[in-house]
C-alpha cells in the first residue's frame, strides 16, 4: 500500500476517535436529552465511520458488513428516541 495512503487512513482513525471522545463527552454531560440523542448520533455514524476506514486498511469486507449493522441500528434507535421524546413513549397502545 502507498505510505501516504497510510497516513491518511490513520489520520483519518485519530480524528474518528477523537470525535467520538468529544461524543461521549456530551452524552454523559449534555444539558438536555435533546443534547445527548444528537451525541448518541454522532457517536454511532463515527463508530461506523471508523470501521469503514479499518476496512479499508485491511481490506476485509467483515467491517463494512458490520459497518451496516451498526448504521441499521442507529438509524432505528434515532428514530425510537425521537417518538420517545416527542410523545413519551415508543410504542402506541
Amino acid at each position: 500500500m502507498n505510505t501516504v495512503f497510510n497516513y491518511a487512513v490513520t489520520f483519518a482513525s485519530l480524528c474518528f476517535v477523537l470525535a467520538m471522545i468529544f461524543a461521549l463527552i456530551r452524552l454523559f454531560r449534555g444539558p438536555a436529552a435533546q443534547d445527548r440523542v444528537l451525541a448518541l448520533d454522532t457517536l454511532y455514524i463515527n463508530g461506523m465511520l471508523t470501521l469503514l476506514m479499518l476496512g479499508i486498511r485491511s481490506t476485509s469486507t467483515v467491517f463494512f458488513d458490520m459497518a451496516l449493522l451498526i448504521a441499521l441500528f442507529g438509524f432505528a434507535s434515532s428514530i425510537a428516541l425521537a417518538k420517545f421524546l416527542l410523545r413519551g413513549e415508543v410504542i402506541e397502545p
